[in-house]
Protein backbone atom coordinates (compact mmCIF):
# COMPACT_ATOMS: atom_id res chain seq x y z
CA UNK A 1 0.00 0.00 0.00
CA UNK A 2 0.86 3.36 -0.90
CA UNK A 3 0.05 5.20 2.28
CA UNK A 4 -2.13 5.09 5.17
CA UNK A 5 -5.84 5.44 5.06
CA UNK A 6 -7.57 8.22 7.18
CA UNK A 7 -9.90 6.55 9.74
CA UNK A 8 -13.29 7.41 9.01
CA UNK A 9 -16.34 8.19 11.65
CA UNK A 10 -19.86 7.81 11.56
CA UNK A 11 -21.47 10.29 13.13
CA UNK A 12 -23.53 9.28 16.84
CA UNK A 13 -27.42 8.02 15.68
CA UNK A 14 -29.82 10.43 15.73
CA UNK A 15 -27.10 13.57 16.37
CA UNK A 16 -27.97 15.04 12.86
CA UNK A 17 -25.83 16.85 10.39
CA UNK A 18 -22.41 17.76 11.72
CA UNK A 19 -20.15 20.49 10.10
CA UNK A 20 -17.03 19.34 9.49
CA UNK A 21 -14.10 18.99 11.40
CA UNK A 22 -10.21 19.54 11.70
CA UNK A 23 -10.73 -6.30 11.79
CA UNK A 24 -10.47 -17.33 5.89
CA UNK A 25 -14.06 -16.69 4.85
CA UNK A 26 -14.98 -18.97 1.88
CA UNK A 27 -15.13 -18.18 -1.74
CA UNK A 28 -17.19 -15.24 -2.52
CA UNK A 29 -19.55 -14.16 -5.59
CA UNK A 30 -18.31 -10.81 -6.70
CA UNK A 31 -20.71 -8.29 -7.62
CA UNK A 32 -20.36 -6.69 -11.13
CA UNK A 33 -22.49 -3.25 -11.93
CA UNK A 34 -25.28 -1.09 -10.40
CA UNK A 35 -28.91 -1.80 -10.16
CA UNK A 36 -30.26 -1.72 -13.54
CA UNK A 37 -33.06 0.70 -12.34
CA UNK A 38 -33.31 2.56 -9.24
CA UNK A 39 -35.99 4.78 -7.33
CA UNK A 40 -35.03 8.12 -6.00
CA UNK A 41 -33.97 7.90 -2.92
CA UNK A 42 -35.56 10.33 -0.26
CA UNK A 43 -33.48 12.61 1.92
CA UNK A 44 -31.27 10.87 4.61
CA UNK A 45 -30.83 12.10 7.92
CA UNK A 46 -26.85 11.28 10.25
CA UNK A 47 -24.95 11.43 6.99
CA UNK A 48 -21.56 10.35 7.31
CA UNK A 49 -18.86 12.65 7.62
CA UNK A 50 -15.21 13.36 7.80
CA UNK A 51 -13.37 13.44 11.26
CA UNK A 52 -10.63 15.64 11.88
CA UNK A 53 -7.09 14.28 11.31
CA UNK A 54 -6.23 14.30 15.03
CA UNK A 55 -9.62 13.22 15.64
CA UNK A 56 -9.21 10.19 13.41
CA UNK A 57 -5.75 9.52 14.15
CA UNK A 58 -6.55 9.22 17.90
CA UNK A 59 -9.34 6.92 17.46
CA UNK A 60 -12.24 5.38 20.12
CA UNK A 61 -10.51 5.66 23.42
CA UNK A 62 -10.50 3.06 25.91
CA UNK A 63 -12.48 5.18 27.80
CA UNK A 64 -15.19 5.82 26.13
CA UNK A 65 -15.15 1.45 25.26
CA UNK A 66 -15.49 0.92 28.94
CA UNK A 67 -17.93 4.07 29.91
CA UNK A 68 -21.04 2.20 29.75
CA UNK A 69 -22.26 4.75 26.57
CA UNK A 70 -21.89 1.65 24.33
CA UNK A 71 -24.05 -0.41 26.38
CA UNK A 72 -27.52 -1.82 25.22
CA UNK A 73 -30.56 -0.61 27.78
CA UNK A 74 -30.45 -3.82 29.14
CA UNK A 75 -27.13 -3.54 30.32
CA UNK A 76 -27.10 0.28 30.70
CA UNK A 77 -25.41 2.30 33.75
CA UNK A 78 -27.82 4.55 35.73
CA UNK A 79 -26.21 7.28 34.49
CA UNK A 80 -25.25 6.33 30.72
CA UNK A 81 -26.89 8.37 28.12
CA UNK A 82 -30.02 6.78 26.50
CA UNK A 83 -30.02 4.46 23.75
CA UNK A 84 -29.46 5.69 20.24
CA UNK A 85 -32.24 4.77 17.38
CA UNK A 86 -31.80 1.85 15.79
CA UNK A 87 -31.35 1.97 11.61
CA UNK A 88 -33.18 0.46 8.82
CA UNK A 89 -31.96 0.12 5.35
CA UNK A 90 -32.72 2.67 2.64
CA UNK A 91 -35.93 1.13 0.28
CA UNK A 92 -33.72 -1.65 -2.04
CA UNK A 93 -33.81 -0.50 -6.13
CA UNK A 94 -37.32 -1.89 -7.13
CA UNK A 95 -37.01 -4.57 -10.06
CA UNK A 96 -37.36 -4.34 -13.47
CA UNK A 97 -40.41 -6.24 -14.80
CA UNK A 98 -39.53 -9.09 -17.42
CA UNK A 99 -41.67 -7.83 -20.51
CA UNK A 100 -39.67 -4.68 -20.11
CA UNK A 101 -36.22 -6.24 -20.09
CA UNK A 102 -37.06 -9.08 -22.86
CA UNK A 103 -38.02 -5.77 -24.67
CA UNK A 104 -34.74 -3.76 -24.00
CA UNK A 105 -32.69 -7.18 -24.50
CA UNK A 106 -35.02 -6.71 -28.73
CA UNK A 107 -37.16 -9.82 -28.47
CA UNK A 108 -39.99 -7.95 -28.99
CA UNK A 109 -42.14 -4.91 -28.30
CA UNK A 110 -43.68 -4.86 -24.32
CA UNK A 111 -46.61 -6.04 -25.51
CA UNK A 112 -45.42 -8.97 -27.41
CA UNK A 113 -43.81 -9.99 -24.23
CA UNK A 114 -46.66 -9.78 -22.32
CA UNK A 115 -48.44 -12.20 -24.99
CA UNK A 116 -45.79 -14.93 -24.76
CA UNK A 117 -46.16 -14.80 -21.33
CA UNK A 118 -49.90 -15.03 -21.17
CA UNK A 119 -49.21 -17.84 -23.35
CA UNK A 120 -47.24 -19.54 -21.16
CA UNK A 121 -43.92 -19.56 -23.28
CA UNK A 122 -41.22 -17.73 -21.19
CA UNK A 123 -40.36 -19.43 -17.72
CA UNK A 124 -38.19 -17.43 -15.00
CA UNK A 125 -36.22 -20.43 -12.89
CA UNK A 126 -37.58 -23.08 -14.42
CA UNK A 127 -41.40 -21.83 -13.65
CA UNK A 128 -44.00 -20.33 -15.45
CA UNK A 129 -43.25 -16.99 -15.97
CA UNK A 130 -46.53 -13.82 -15.09
CA UNK A 131 -47.62 -10.75 -16.37
CA UNK A 132 -46.17 -7.73 -14.13
CA UNK A 133 -43.79 -10.50 -12.61
CA UNK A 134 -40.35 -8.62 -11.54
CA UNK A 135 -36.87 -10.08 -11.91
CA UNK A 136 -32.79 -9.78 -10.31
CA UNK A 137 -29.79 -10.38 -11.21
CA UNK A 138 -29.14 -14.01 -11.57
CA UNK A 139 -32.70 -15.01 -12.66
CA UNK A 140 -32.66 -17.68 -15.54
CA UNK A 141 -35.12 -16.50 -18.52
CA UNK A 142 -35.91 -18.72 -21.53
CA UNK A 143 -38.47 -18.74 -24.04
CA UNK A 144 -39.70 -21.37 -25.69
CA UNK A 145 -37.88 -23.66 -24.34
CA UNK A 146 -34.65 -21.37 -25.07
CA UNK A 147 -32.06 -19.63 -22.41
CA UNK A 148 -32.00 -15.90 -22.79
CA UNK A 149 -28.81 -13.77 -21.93
CA UNK A 150 -30.08 -10.20 -20.29
CA UNK A 151 -28.91 -7.70 -18.80
CA UNK A 152 -29.55 -7.29 -15.11
CA UNK A 153 -27.03 -5.35 -13.04
CA UNK A 154 -26.58 -6.57 -9.30
CA UNK A 155 -27.17 -3.79 -6.85
CA UNK A 156 -24.93 -1.35 -5.69
CA UNK A 157 -22.82 -2.49 -2.12
CA UNK A 158 -24.42 -1.41 0.94
CA UNK A 159 -22.25 -1.88 4.08
CA UNK A 160 -23.52 -2.68 7.77
CA UNK A 161 -21.62 -1.45 10.89
CA UNK A 162 -22.86 -4.09 13.45
CA UNK A 163 -21.41 -3.61 17.29
CA UNK A 164 -21.56 -7.62 18.46
CA UNK A 165 -21.49 -8.54 22.01
CA UNK A 166 -20.01 -11.13 23.87
CA UNK A 167 -21.78 -14.11 23.22
CA UNK A 168 -22.59 -14.09 19.55
CA UNK A 169 -20.96 -16.04 17.10
CA UNK A 170 -20.59 -14.81 13.34
CA UNK A 171 -22.25 -17.73 11.54
CA UNK A 172 -25.66 -18.03 10.10
CA UNK A 173 -26.57 -21.69 11.55
CA UNK A 174 -24.79 -22.52 15.07
CA UNK A 175 -25.01 -26.47 15.56
CA UNK A 176 -24.89 -26.03 19.11
CA UNK A 177 -27.97 -23.17 19.04
CA UNK A 178 -25.62 -20.44 20.25
CA UNK A 179 -27.17 -16.99 19.11
CA UNK A 180 -25.77 -15.29 15.98
CA UNK A 181 -25.08 -11.82 14.35
CA UNK A 182 -27.28 -12.42 11.79
CA UNK A 183 -30.26 -12.82 14.00
CA UNK A 184 -29.90 -8.76 14.57
CA UNK A 185 -29.05 -7.44 10.61
CA UNK A 186 -32.16 -6.54 8.74
CA UNK A 187 -34.28 -8.27 6.22
CA UNK A 188 -32.75 -8.12 2.59
CA UNK A 189 -35.10 -8.29 -0.57
CA UNK A 190 -32.52 -9.80 -2.58
CA UNK A 191 -29.16 -11.19 -2.26
CA UNK A 192 -27.45 -11.75 1.69
CA UNK A 193 -25.35 -10.10 4.21
CA UNK A 194 -21.48 -11.43 4.66
CA UNK A 195 -19.68 -10.68 7.52
CA UNK A 196 -15.94 -8.91 6.40
CA UNK A 197 -13.94 -11.14 8.30
CA UNK A 198 -15.32 -12.82 12.21
CA UNK A 199 -15.07 -12.35 15.47
CA UNK A 200 -14.61 -15.32 17.93
CA UNK A 201 -17.73 -16.09 20.74
CA UNK A 202 -15.75 -13.93 23.45
CA UNK A 203 -14.65 -10.86 21.35
CA UNK A 204 -16.19 -7.96 20.89
CA UNK A 205 -16.52 -4.16 19.04
CA UNK A 206 -16.56 -3.50 15.41
CA UNK A 207 -17.96 -6.03 12.72
CA UNK A 208 -18.65 -5.26 9.04
CA UNK A 209 -21.26 -6.83 6.74
CA UNK A 210 -21.49 -6.09 2.87
CA UNK A 211 -23.57 -7.70 0.39
CA UNK A 212 -21.01 -7.52 -2.20
CA UNK A 213 -19.33 -10.43 -1.83
CA UNK A 214 -15.80 -8.93 -4.10
CA UNK A 215 -15.57 -5.75 -1.33
CA UNK A 216 -16.03 -8.79 1.31
CA UNK A 217 -13.27 -10.29 -0.62
CA UNK A 218 -10.90 -7.21 -0.77
CA UNK A 219 -11.61 -5.96 2.77
CA UNK A 220 -10.25 -9.57 4.31
CA UNK A 221 -7.56 -10.34 1.44
CA UNK A 222 -3.69 -10.03 3.20
CA UNK A 223 -2.65 -8.47 -0.20
CA UNK A 224 -4.51 -4.92 0.72
CA UNK A 225 -3.19 -4.81 4.51
CA UNK A 226 -6.34 -3.48 5.77
CA UNK A 227 -5.34 -2.66 9.49
CA UNK A 228 -7.41 -3.78 11.98
CA UNK A 229 -7.33 -1.87 15.51
CA UNK A 230 -8.40 -3.75 18.67
CA UNK A 231 -8.74 -2.89 22.16
CA UNK A 232 -6.94 -5.62 24.54
CA UNK A 233 -6.66 -6.13 28.29
CA UNK A 234 -3.91 -8.56 29.06
CA UNK A 235 -3.33 -10.11 32.48
CA UNK A 236 0.14 -8.90 33.48
CA UNK A 237 1.86 -5.44 32.07
CA UNK A 238 3.55 -6.30 28.84
CA UNK A 239 7.56 -5.93 29.14
CA UNK A 240 9.63 -3.84 26.74
CA UNK A 241 10.97 -7.13 25.72
CA UNK A 242 7.85 -8.62 25.03
CA UNK A 243 6.14 -5.67 23.21
CA UNK A 244 9.54 -5.47 20.65
CA UNK A 245 8.94 -9.69 20.30
CA UNK A 246 5.33 -8.87 19.35
CA UNK A 247 6.62 -6.07 17.26
CA UNK A 248 9.24 -7.83 15.40
CA UNK A 249 6.96 -10.92 14.91
CA UNK A 250 6.16 -14.20 16.94
CA UNK A 251 6.18 -17.74 15.78
CA UNK A 252 2.49 -19.28 15.49
CA UNK A 253 1.32 -22.52 14.43
CA UNK A 254 0.51 -21.45 10.37
CA UNK A 255 3.47 -18.64 10.82
CA UNK A 256 4.87 -15.44 11.71
CA UNK A 257 2.88 -13.01 13.06
CA UNK A 258 3.19 -9.32 14.07
CA UNK A 259 1.44 -6.42 15.66
CA UNK A 260 1.83 -3.12 13.26
CA UNK A 261 1.58 -0.90 16.91
CA UNK A 262 1.81 -1.28 20.37
CA UNK A 263 0.35 1.51 22.55
CA UNK A 264 -0.05 1.49 26.54
CA UNK A 265 -3.95 2.69 27.31
CA UNK A 266 -4.97 3.89 30.73
CA UNK A 267 -5.00 3.03 34.25
CA UNK A 268 -4.27 -0.67 34.54
CA UNK A 269 -7.24 -2.63 36.44
CA UNK A 270 -4.94 -4.88 39.04
CA UNK A 271 -3.13 -7.25 37.53
CA UNK A 272 -4.97 -6.08 34.20
CA UNK A 273 -3.53 -3.65 31.68
CA UNK A 274 -5.18 -2.30 28.52
CA UNK A 275 -3.30 -1.42 25.24
CA UNK A 276 -4.22 -0.47 21.86
CA UNK A 277 -2.84 -3.10 19.07
CA UNK A 278 -2.86 -2.80 14.93
CA UNK A 279 -2.33 -5.99 12.87
CA UNK A 280 -2.46 -5.96 9.33
CA UNK A 281 -4.73 -9.62 8.76
CA UNK A 282 -7.48 -11.65 10.23
CA UNK A 283 -6.08 -15.47 10.90
CA UNK A 284 -7.75 -16.94 13.58
CA UNK A 285 -7.91 -16.10 16.56
CA UNK A 286 -4.45 -14.13 15.90
CA UNK A 287 -4.48 -11.19 18.89
CA UNK A 288 -5.39 -13.70 21.25
CA UNK A 289 -2.80 -16.39 19.95
CA UNK A 290 -0.19 -13.51 19.80
CA UNK A 291 -0.07 -12.60 23.33
CA UNK A 292 -0.22 -15.99 24.45
CA UNK A 293 2.71 -16.45 22.44
CA UNK A 294 4.88 -14.29 24.66
CA UNK A 295 3.32 -15.65 28.53
CA UNK A 296 0.32 -13.35 28.85
CA UNK A 297 -3.23 -14.04 28.31
CA UNK A 298 -5.71 -11.65 26.75
CA UNK A 299 -8.73 -11.50 29.54
CA UNK A 300 -11.63 -8.86 26.89
CA UNK A 301 -10.62 -8.02 23.22
CA UNK A 302 -12.79 -5.30 21.19
CA UNK A 303 -11.91 -4.38 17.66
CA UNK A 304 -12.48 -0.73 17.00
CA UNK A 305 -11.19 -0.02 14.15
CA UNK A 306 -11.33 -1.90 10.10
CA UNK A 307 -9.58 -0.21 8.01
CA UNK A 308 -11.04 2.84 7.48
CA UNK A 309 -13.80 2.90 9.74
CA UNK A 310 -13.86 3.75 13.26
CA UNK A 311 -16.34 2.06 15.74
CA UNK A 312 -19.46 4.18 15.56
CA UNK A 313 -19.46 6.12 18.81
CA UNK A 314 -22.92 5.64 20.22
CA UNK A 315 -22.94 2.49 18.64
CA UNK A 316 -24.44 0.35 21.44
CA UNK A 317 -23.40 -3.53 21.35
CA UNK A 318 -25.80 -5.54 19.11
CA UNK A 319 -26.89 -2.49 16.97
CA UNK A 320 -26.29 -1.63 13.41
CA UNK A 321 -26.04 1.17 11.24
CA UNK A 322 -25.86 1.42 7.79
CA UNK A 323 -22.87 3.37 5.78
CA UNK A 324 -22.89 5.78 3.61
CA UNK A 325 -21.54 6.81 0.26
CA UNK A 326 -19.08 8.40 1.22
CA UNK A 327 -17.49 5.62 3.93
CA UNK A 328 -17.68 2.88 1.98
CA UNK A 329 -15.96 4.52 -1.02
CA UNK A 330 -13.25 4.75 1.68
CA UNK A 331 -13.49 1.07 2.14
CA UNK A 332 -13.39 0.47 -1.39
CA UNK A 333 -10.21 3.01 -2.20
CA UNK A 334 -8.33 1.37 0.34
CA UNK A 335 -8.80 -1.85 -0.85
CA UNK A 336 -8.36 -0.98 -4.32
CA UNK A 337 -12.32 -2.24 -4.81
CA UNK A 338 -13.58 -1.43 -8.94
CA UNK A 339 -15.80 1.82 -9.35
CA UNK A 340 -18.40 -0.72 -11.10
CA UNK A 341 -18.93 -2.03 -7.23
CA UNK A 342 -19.45 1.19 -5.56
CA UNK A 343 -21.24 2.65 -8.00
CA UNK A 344 -24.31 3.83 -6.96
CA UNK A 345 -24.14 3.10 -2.72
CA UNK A 346 -26.57 4.28 -0.57
CA UNK A 347 -26.93 6.36 1.77
CA UNK A 348 -28.28 5.27 5.38
CA UNK A 349 -31.61 4.54 6.11
CA UNK A 350 -33.81 6.37 8.37
CA UNK A 351 -34.36 5.40 12.43
CA UNK A 352 -35.65 2.24 12.97
CA UNK A 353 -38.56 2.19 15.45
CA UNK A 354 -39.16 -1.48 15.93
CA UNK A 355 -37.56 -4.48 17.35
CA UNK A 356 -35.38 -6.42 14.68
CA UNK A 357 -36.12 -9.52 13.81
CA UNK A 358 -35.15 -12.68 15.64
CA UNK A 359 -35.14 -16.37 14.95
CA UNK A 360 -37.23 -18.86 16.86
CA UNK A 361 -35.67 -19.62 20.00
CA UNK A 362 -31.95 -18.69 20.40
CA UNK A 363 -31.35 -20.34 16.70
CA UNK A 364 -30.50 -16.93 14.52
CA UNK A 365 -32.30 -17.04 11.40
CA UNK A 366 -30.66 -14.94 8.39
CA UNK A 367 -32.08 -13.34 5.55
CA UNK A 368 -31.73 -14.32 2.04
CA UNK A 369 -30.14 -17.53 0.48
CA UNK A 370 -29.33 -20.17 2.81
CA UNK A 371 -25.48 -20.96 3.06
CA UNK A 372 -23.94 -24.22 3.06
CA UNK A 373 -24.35 -25.97 6.14
CA UNK A 374 -21.67 -27.85 6.28
CA UNK A 375 -19.04 -27.46 9.09
CA UNK A 376 -20.88 -25.11 11.59
CA UNK A 377 -19.28 -21.13 12.17
CA UNK A 378 -15.49 -20.72 10.51
CA UNK A 379 -12.49 -19.86 12.33
CA UNK A 380 -12.67 -16.25 13.47
CA UNK A 381 -9.92 -13.41 13.58
CA UNK A 382 -9.70 -12.77 16.89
Amino acid sequence: MTGKPRARRIPEPGSGPAPDMPPQDGDLEPNEAPALEQQAQPAIENEAIETPAAEAEEGVAIDDVLSGRFDTEAEAQPDAPAAPPKRVLAPQAEQPKLHKVLAQAGMGSRLEMEQLILEGRISVNNQPAHVGQRIQYGDQIKVNGRPIKVRIAPPPARVLAYHKPVGEVVTHDDPQNRPTVFRKLPRLQQGKWQSVGRLDLNTEGLLLFTTSGELANRLMHPRFGLEREYAVRVLGALTDEEKQRLLDGVPLDDGMAQFGSIAEEGQSEGANQWYRVTIAEGRNREVRRMIESVGHAVSRLIRIRYGAMLLPRGLKRGQFMELGERDIRALGEASGTPERVLRGAREPGLPQQDKPRRGRGDRGRASGPRPNRAGGPAPAEA
